[in-house]
């Protein structure tokens, strides 16, 4: 698989003080922005049974994330982040056993590959970008994503973006240390948007994840 970010988050559910509590620990909001995002799969859920997710947003393109480290359990997720769309059709090709037709952009392969709409949902987020006291200017800094959804639902998400496995250790100290401050309890979990918005509209295809025990996924967008 072509290399991408690591990208390690742990999604909570914020509180109506999460802003103001934000600006107390140094957080800088980035920007408010709104965007659509529209996930793909088979029929079958293909790619989302196996923990890859297929998104295009507006705004930003097409995006393939796939499972991390292994081994790795808690109320977190990791995921390698595919952007070029070489490489995101190239594992396509791969994870679904078809042959790859060359230099192909995504959209051009979706009716190939049998690929079709599964989701679509407006997001509001605003970004926090924030350093921890005592930091070194080299190390990555957290961002935190506040999201709210057409459908009615909000989740925070406390990010770190690396370049390498042995960076993960350390992401995910730095996430529950920051996670703890901002006041999330130590064991509390929050759904993906994904996963809220196919429960709520595609029951069958949520239950279909859950029998295949990938419903922790963080798009987000984790799955941000």
């Amino acid at each position: 698989m072509a290399q991408g970010l690591i990208e390690v988050e742990r999604k909570f559910t914020p509180g109506p003080d999460t802003e103001e509590r934000l600006q107390e620990l140094g957080g800088t909001l980035e920007h408010r922005v709104t965007f659509q995002d529209i996930y793909y799969d088979t029929s079958e859920l293909s790619l989302m049974r196996s923990d890859h997710w297929l998104r295009q947003r507006e705004g930003s393109g097409w995006e393939l994330k796939c499972p991390g480290v292994a081994g790795i359990s808690g109320s977190h997720n990791e995921y390698v982040e595919l952007t070029s769309e070489p490489a995101i059709v190239a594992q396509l090709f791969v994870l679904l056993g078809a042959e790859e037709p060359g230099t192909a952009g995504v959209a051009a392969v979706l009716g190939s590959l049998k690929l079709q709409e599964v989701a679509s949902f407006v997001t509001t987020r605003s970004s926090w970008m924030l350093a921890l006291s005592g930091a070194s200017e080299e190390e990555p800094k957290l961002r935190v994503d506040l999201d709210s959804t057409d459908f009615g639902y909000a989740v925070g998400e406390v990010e770190v973006m690396v370049r390498e496995k042995a960076q993960v250790a350390a992401a995910l100290e730095k996430i529950f240390s920051f996670s703890t401050m901002l006041g999330v309890p130590a064991q509390e979990t929050a759904p993906a948007k994904l996963m809220v918005y196919l429960q709520r509209f595609r029951p069958q295809d949520y239950q279909r994840l859950l029998e295949a025990n990938v419903c922790s996924e963080a798009t987000g967008d984790s799955t941000s």
